[in-house]
């Protein structure tokens, strides 16, 4: 009886913590209707600081909703970006094309676009990184990019006709097949991507634009450590 009874506070704790989140949670979808549907209000790591996750953005609060706060929250002593690692934690991985390379043990996501000149010179660099998973998120921007990644994700081998046409230009065959590109579309104007590739690593440290093999490789290691 008693072990069950040391265990009340914490429950109702957690309760609380519930209760206040919903609570949260119900007041700014009816008093701000400007900020979207609020997918999910948690506490975040600051005291009477709380994470609100809309289908457009990340943002904080304080418990009564009074102010917002936009940016990023970083832990000096750790040196990460706690903001972007909830970001990477909350990826829908499952759109994304995986390649594992290798054992497959560092982990790189990115937001790409088949007509993207740098994007075609962040894959020349990669082709020489071994042990890692990729997720690649196909994110047309660019004209003509719509029907390309249509074309590359009905295919056979979605991965292998990707890089056949980033690294030899060998155009994908026409493909007609549902894809679920409005919801990458959806994911990189909620991340704010303006510009491809976007790179976010392990430790959610966002890096936008390409780099060579041996920033690459640094950056992989050091996200891996974490």
């Amino acid at each position: 009886m008693f072990k069950y009874l040391a265990l009340l506070p914490v429950t109702l704790f957690c309760l609380n913590a519930q209760a206040d989140e919903a609570k949260l949670k119900g007041f700014l979808e009816k008093n701000y209707p400007q900020l979207g549907k609020i997918e999910n209000v948690a506490k975040a790591p600051i005291n009477g600081l709380y994470e609100v996750e809309t289908a457009d953005q990340f943002f904080y609060t304080d418990e009564k909703g009074q102010y917002l706060v936009l940016g990023s929250i970083y832990d000096i002593k750790s040196e990460r970006n706690l903001t972007d690692e909830r970001v990477l934690k909350n990826l829908p991985f499952e759109l994304a094309l995986k390649r594992v390379k290798g054992k497959g043990e560092r982990m790189l996501a990115y937001i790409t676009d088949p007509n993207c000149g740098y994007c075609k010179k962040l894959e020349g660099e990669l082709k020489n990184v071994d042990n890692v998973t990729l997720y690649r998120f196909l994110y047309p921007i660019f004209p003509g990019s719509d029907e390309k990644v249509r074309n590359i994700l009905c295919s056979k081998d979605p991965n292998k006709t990707w890089e056949d046409w980033m690294l030899n230009a060998v155009p994908p065959p026409a493909g007609n097949c549902t894809t679920q590109t409005d919801k990458v579309s959806a994911l990189g104007k909620k991340l704010h991507v303006d510009g491809t590739p976007t790179l976010i690593f392990a430790d959610g440290r966002r890096v936008p634009g390409y780099m060579p093999v041996a920033d690459l490789e640094k950056a992989l290691n050091s996200a891996a450590a974490h």
